[in-house]
């Protein structure tokens, strides 16, 4: 068994908002949808194998204060410089023995950006 993939949410009409941060920023690689259901709008990316679903929803809500998926990255400070230099906050969250930090995409989705090995060093 394995995960094949992760579903977040953005606003209806927000795919080139979404396109800049998580293309243009973070460097994700955008796969094509299904053709039976592109038509509901939103995203897909491959992360390493397993994709990233950015789907449309019509009454979004805010996500709890911790709830968050990681991208482990070969660059953590490059990646972490390109979203300052962009203005994106950034929270160096609690205390752990692997280097990261925290940021929310511009739909208030929160991403753990961690060095690669360090979740299970």
């Amino acid at each position: 068994m394995k995960i094949s993939h992760v579903n977040i949410t953005i606003p209806r009409g927000a795919e080139s908002q979404a396109r800049a941060f998580y293309t243009e920023l973070l460097g994700l690689k955008e796969i094509p949808k299904p053709e039976a259901i592109r038509s509901r709008g939103g995203l897909w990316y491959d992360v390493g194998g397993i994709d990233l679903h950015l789907s449309i929803e019509e009454d979004r809500v805010a996500a709890d204060a911790y709830r968050h998926f990681g991208l482990e990255m070969e660059d953590v400070e490059g990646v972490k410089k390109r979203l300052m230099d962009a203005g994106i906050a950034i929270d160096p969250g609690r205390a752990a023995p692997w280097k990261r930090f925290f940021v929310h995409d511009p739909f208030g989705n929160r991403l753990e950006i961690h060095e690669v090995g360090g979740l299970r060093a």
